[in-house]
């Protein structure tokens, strides 16, 4: 039987009832063999139904995650406020340090400038005298 209408004549001739039925039992046998995945199908209905059941829980996803993220942002605005305390303070000590360090050095430079002023005034107040004295010789000479 390939066709509908095979189907029809065979159950129309038929003799008895028996006969019908094996004849629709041999037919659904056929289209089991023939289309074997039939089981599987699904109805609008129920593609509709997984339709909605997947959207909702998308729309649960999505608001799982909005609510995560803007948790995570705040954590992480802490975490950053925190840390930029943490820079200021360490900015601001770093700077107290620059400062102590420059007032030392800038200490420690005056004090080498004052000991090479008063070495270079100890040889040249000696070395003008004694050029004093050479020229009045030098003049004298003349």
């Amino acid at each position: 039987m390939g066709s509908v209408v095979e189907l029809y004549e065979a159950l129309a001739n038929a003799p008895d009832e028996r006969t019908r039925a094996r004849v629709i039992a041999g037919a659904f046998e056929r289209l089991e063999e023939r289309y074997p995945h039939l089981p599987d199908l699904v109805t609008h209905q129920q593609l509709r139904e997984t339709e909605l059941r997947l959207q909702k829980e998308i729309e649960q996803l999505r608001s799982d995650l909005t609510l995560q993220i803007e948790q995570l942002r705040g954590e992480v605005r802490t975490d950053i406020e925190q840390l930029r305390g943490e820079v200021k303070t360490d900015i601001e000590q770093l700077r107290g340090e620059v400062k102590t360090d420059i007032e030392r050095l800038r200490g420690e430079l005056t004090t080498a400038i004052e000991r090479s002023r008063n070495t270079l005034l100890m040889w040249l107040i000696p070395l003008m005298f004694a050029q004093t004295g050479a020229l009045a010789a030098m003049i004298k000479l003349l």
